[in-house]
C-alpha cells in the first residue's frame, strides 16, 4: 500500500520528501526501502495469483462466473491452477466476484382433488445405483413479455442429467408429456434405453395425475410414484435443479421478451448442464463424466 501511495505521488514531490511525511506522521519508511521494493522480482505468490486472476477475468460473461468458492476452487484446478480454497477465496474477494444466489421458488403445483394417485415409492430418497432407474419430473413458469412461459424437465436421479425438457405457453398434460417423451428418446437415441419398471416421480400436479398422463406411463412401461400434496421436500431433487435454472438463466437473462428466447435460453444452459457444469453432489463431474 505504501509502495502504490509513493508511485502516485513520487513524479509531483519526490521519494524523499514523501517520506519524511511519512515519517513525521509515525510511519517509518525510508527511500532505500522503497527502491529495493520496486526492484525486487515479484514472488512466487504474486505470479500464481496473476495467473488464477487471469482465468477468473475471462470468466465474465461465461455461465462458470455463476460458481461460488467452492466449485471455483474445483474449477480452477480442472483448469491444471494448484490453488487452495482460501486463495480462491481471497482473489475472488479482491474482483468483487460472487457466486449466484438462489431465489424463493413459488408454487406451481395444483392437485386434482378427484384425482387417483400413484404412492411415493422414493420417500424423499433421491439416490439410484445407475442410471434409468429413476427419473423425476416437474415443471416450472417463467415470466416474459407476451405473458407465462412454461417449462417442463424431466431429471435422472442417479447423475441428476436433465433428460427431457420442453417449454409451453400453458401448463397443459401435454407440457409434461413432451417432456417424458423427449426423456425416452434421449436416452434410445444415445443407446441408453430405459428398461420396464423404471420409477417416475413427480409431484401431486394435476398434469401428473391426468388419466392421459398416466397412461403414457403404462405403456412405456414406467413405474409412477406421486409426492404428497404441498411438500417440497417429497419433491426435492426436482425442486432443486428448477431453483439452478431460475438461478442460472432467468434471473441472469432475463427479463425474456418471448417464448422462443426462453427455448433458446433453456437449450443452452441444459447443454452446458449436462456436460460442463460441475456438481458438487457427483464429486465435482459433470453429469455426462458421472454417467460415463
Amino acid at each position: 500500500m505504501i509502495i502504490g501511495f509513493i508511485d502516485e505521488y513520487r513524479q509531483a514531490y519526490g521519494v524523499e520528501s514523501i517520506c519524511g511525511a511519512l515519517s513525521a506522521h509515525g510511519i517509518q519508511f525510508a527511500p532505500r526501502t522503497y527502491r529495493k521494493a520496486r526492484c525486487r522480482p515479484p514472488s512466487a505468490r504474486d505470479i500464481t495469483d496473476a495467473y488464477v486472476e487471469n482465468t477468473l477475468r475471462d470468466l465474465v460473461g461465461s455461465p462458470e462466473q455463476m460458481y461460488g468458492r467452492r466449485k471455483m476452487t474445483r474449477y480452477l484446478r480442472r483448469r491444471g491452477h494448484r490453488v487452495a480454497f482460501c486463495t480462491v477465496d481471497r482473489i475472488m474477494r479482491d474482483l468483487g466476484m460472487n457466486g449466484a444466489v438462489r431465489g424463493r421458488r413459488h408454487r406451481t403445483t395444483i392437485p386434482d382433488k378427484d384425482g387417483i394417485r400413484a404412492r411415493d415409492k422414493l420417500n424423499r430418497d433421491f439416490t439410484a445405483t445407475a442410471p434409468n432407474l429413476v427419473w423425476v419430473a416437474d415443471f416450472t413458469y417463467v415470466s416474459t413479455w407476451t405473458g407465462w412461459a412454461y417449462v417442463a424437465f424431466v431429471f435422472d436421479a442417479y447423475s441428476r442429467a436433465i433428460v427431457g425438457w420442453t417449454t409451453a405457453a400453458t401448463k397443459t398434460t401435454a407440457l409434461v408429456s413432451k417432456a417424458l417423451n423427449m426423456a425416452l428418446w434421449r436416452r434410445d437415441h444415445y443407446g441408453r434405453p430405459i428398461v420396464p419398471g423404471l420409477i417416475h416421480h413427480s409431484d401431486a400436479g394435476s398434469q401428473y395425475t391426468s388419466v392421459m398422463f398416466t397412461e403414457t406411463l403404462v405403456l412405456q412401461g414406467l413405474s409412477a410414484s406421486i409426492s404428497s400434496v404441498g411438500d417440497a421436500y417429497d419433491n426435492a431433487l426436482a425442486e432443486s435443479i428448477i431453483g439452478l435454472f431460475k438461478t442460472e438463466v432467468v434471473n441472469r437473462h432475463g427479463p425474456f421478451k418471448t417464448l422462443p428466447e426462453v427455448e433458446f435460453a433453456l437449450m443452452e444452459w441444459v447443454d452446458w448442464y449436462n456436460n460442463a457444469r460441475l456438481h458438487s453432489r457427483l464429486d465435482y463431474l459433470t453429469p455426462a463424466e458421472h454417467e460415463a
